[in-house]
């Protein structure tokens, strides 16, 4: 079964193939950040109307590079929520109106269980049962994963996620956007001594997470910085702050992910989404691994942010349980709000 996957939940266009028999045939993905840089953040009309310029192209491309003929494609996938109302109502519409002329059946995928399965597109994917922290955009939760469409939430954030608090600090900082791989590749610089800033819920007892106020306190750090101006604030104290900033988030998501394989007795751990590409987060979660005897296991860099394998996969493998979840109902809704625990396998 050869399944098409297109992702247009935010900002990035994701075209993928994906062979049951033979796996990941070839993607195509094209990233709009050069274009919602100079606004500081995702602009969400300009970021559906991109998704329109760069669907067919891509799709064309993944073609070419899979040599397979649009007649050869058994199913279309695509991202059905959550995410940017617009932006998925422009991939939702190209996914429908592509099975509508193959007269191919169609099936709408969560966007995080195409993160929560990306790892299994690996050299060396893991086996159910694993708990996962999943760490994409404006989520961070810690899930059990028993197979595809069986996940227990046991954790997640009250308020900004990891990857909110990355941007929102990086622009205290005057990084930019987006935020979260330059104030990474800046707390590289950055003496862990300068600032000792909050880990918030680290000793709560349970697996829920809270990372605004640690947002407030690199807030804080700055407004009471000698120069009140960011820019005039020296790159060193930049990187010091950075520092400060990163190793608090990471020290609580590893001491939730530990806590959560021993609550659980599961030996096995999954990262997924985009902050699971931070260097010192996977840098963390190795040294734990190799002190806890347990194993992690991370998406190929590629694909930690959005992109269409990801969801090529994750519809491949419900077809795989139930042909059926593909429909040839070509009428469509997004859900811009959908909570992962909702979806299960028919």
């Amino acid at each position: 079964m050869i399944v098409l996957g297109v992702e247009s939940s935010c900002d990035e266009t994701g075209l993928a193939l994906y062979d049951t028999q033979r796996g990941l045939l070839s993607h195509a993905l094209h990233s709009q950040v050069a274009m919602h840089e100079e606004y500081g953040g995702v602009v969400p009309e300009l970021a559906s109307r991109d998704h329109i310029r760069r669907a067919i192209p891509l799709l064309e491309e993944t073609l070419s590079r899979a040599n397979v003929a649009m007649a050869d494609i058994d199913a279309i996938a695509y991202t059905q929520g959550p995410g940017l109302a617009g932006a998925l109502l422009v991939g939702s519409s190209i996914a429908c109106s592509l099975a509508l002329a193959l007269d191919k059946p169609v099936l709408g995928v969560h966007h995080l269980e195409g993160h929560l399965l990306s790892p299994l597109l690996a050299s060396d994917p893991p086996q159910f049962p694993f708990i996962a922290l999943l760490v994409s955009g404006g989520h961070t939760q810690l899930m059990r994963v028993d197979g595809v469409g069986q996940y227990t939430l046991l954790g997640e954030t009250l308020d900004d996620a990891a990857g909110e608090a990355f941007d929102k600090s990086a622009k205290l900082l005057g990084l930019g956007y987006p935020g979260g791989p330059a104030i990474s590749r800046l707390a590289e610089f950055g003496d862990p001594l300068a600032y000792k800033l909050p880990r918030p819920m680290l000793h709560s007892k349970d697996f829920n997470f809270s990372f605004s106020g640690l947002k407030t306190a690199v807030l804080t750090v700055v407004k009471n910085h000698e120069e009140k101006v960011i820019a005039n604030i020296c790159e060193q104290d930049k990187a010091d702050i950075a520092r400060g900033f990163v190793d608090a988030i990471v020290d609580v998501l590893t001491a939730k992910c530990v806590s959560a394989l021993r609550h659980t007795g599961l030996k096995r751990l999954v990262i997924a989404g985009g902050v699971g590409a931070n260097a010192q987060l996977r840098a963390s979660l190795n040294a734990a691994a190799s002190a806890k005897k347990f194993r992690v296991f991370y998406p190929e860099l590629e694909f930690c942010t959005d992109n269409g394998a990801m969801i090529a996969f994750a519809g491949a493998m419900r077809l795989q349980i139930n042909p059926h979840a593909a429909t040839r109902d070509y009428s469509f809704n997004v859900r811009p709000r959908w909570p992962l625990d909702e979806i299960k396998v028919v």
